[in-house]
């Protein structure tokens, strides 16, 4: 009994060392802004930007900046080619800056929407291809570590408009690794809705995002944004 407990002590020990070094008993935030710009009757540009934090208002964790163009096949369908860059301290504890990260992407994507009752469907397929490079400034500042790497990604989101103005929304998105282990992370996701004007909202919710051998839970505040640009390119073309 006595070495089970002494076992039990440790293993603790070593969880909480562990959450302490990544974070993971942290409430972070992620500060996010979404847009879906209308510039014809089947194209429209995506425009993207999330800035993350493993605590709700300091320590820098990601830069995410997104855009890509989407054809909308029709009302229910949309497939979307595009790139994003992401800049990643992968440190926690340590300066900022000591663990730096860069990614170039190029992703692809296809969206189905359906509604039952009053819950509105959206599933979302997304394959990436991964293009990192990685850089330990205390340990070895002269050498860079390239990578090249695949995912695919699925999402499920429903949202249950509660009046004119609020709604709840909802996800969970599973991401799969191409390469060495099969499962990436998992986010589930929960949110109160406000609609601002007919085309912006924000959201406030939590997300729990689950890897492998951490769990991390983020506050998060997103802004969305869709304005139709038809009419101002119409009129701009007209006036040339």
């Amino acid at each position: 009994m006595k070495k089970t407990g002494i076992l039990l002590a440790l293993l603790a020990l070593f969880m909480n060392a562990n959450a302490q070094e990544n974070g993971e008993d942290e409430w972070g935030a992620w500060y996010m802004y979404f847009g879906m710009n209308r510039i014809s009757e089947r194209f429209s540009i995506h425009s993207e930007a999330q800035f993350r934090y493993y605590e709700t208002t300091s320590n820098f964790n990601q830069l995410l900046l997104r855009t890509g163009l989407n054809y909308h096949i029709n009302p229910n369908a949309i497939a979307t080619g595009g790139y994003a860059f992401i800049k990643t301290d992968a440190s926690f504890e340590e300066p900022t800056g000591a663990s730096d990260s860069r990614e170039h992407r190029i992703f692809q994507q296809f969206i189905l929407k359906n509604k039952v009752w009053e819950f509105l469907f959206e599933h979302r397929y997304r394959l990436e291809q991964r293009f990192l490079s990685s850089k330990d400034f205390l340990s070895d500042p002269e050498s860079t570590n390239t990578t090249t790497e695949h995912r695919a990604r699925y999402r499920i989101q429903m949202t249950l408009p509660l009046t004119d103005i609020f709604f709840l929304n909802f996800y969970d998105e599973l991401f799969i690794n191409l390469q060495d282990e099969l499962f990436g992370q998992n986010r589930l996701y929960g949110a109160l809705g406000v609609q601002v004007t007919e085309n912006s909202s924000v959201q406030f919710g939590y997300l729990r995002n689950q890897f492998t051998n951490a769990v991390f839970d983020r506050i998060q505040i997103g802004v969305f944004y869709n304005p139709d640009l038809r009419g101002i390119l119409k009129k701009k073309k007209k006036d040339e």
